[in-house]
């Protein structure tokens, strides 16, 4: 008997994949497969440039290598559903994200001029 088959189980809620609110999605998937981290690099940061002007790059991931920056944030989340990358990056201000390639590549970015 599956959960949705029991009533004393609850009710099954689907687990959501929300952005929170104020933080714009790019997500691209380019005709070729991209080289490498450094050619993903260049076009999140074209289309970060684009998005917000001129910006920083507050966190990324590459799975490739599966290094993130800031390094080691990960570390004291390991029983989170949140990476450490992600965290760092929304708790300092992010408004975009570029994921490359489903998730290959993520890119999350602070305008550095002051929004309108």
């Amino acid at each position: 008997m599956s959960d949705t088959d029991n009533p004393a189980a609850g009710p099954v809620c689907p687990a959501r994949q929300t952005e929170p609110e104020g933080l714009k999605v790019i997500r691209l998937d380019p005709p070729e497969r991209l080289a490498d981290y450094r050619a993903a690099m260049a076009l999140a940061g074209r289309l970060a440039e684009e998005h917000l002007g001129e910006a920083m790059l507050l966190a990324w991931y590459d799975r490739d290598r599966d290094f993130e920056s800031p390094q080691h944030s990960s570390e004291c989340h390991a029983d989170s559903a949140v990476p450490g990358y992600v965290d760092y990056a929304l708790s300092h201000g992010a408004r975009l994200k570029v994921e490359l390639e489903g998730g290959r590549f993520v890119f999350f970015y602070l305008p550095l001029a002051d929004e309108p």
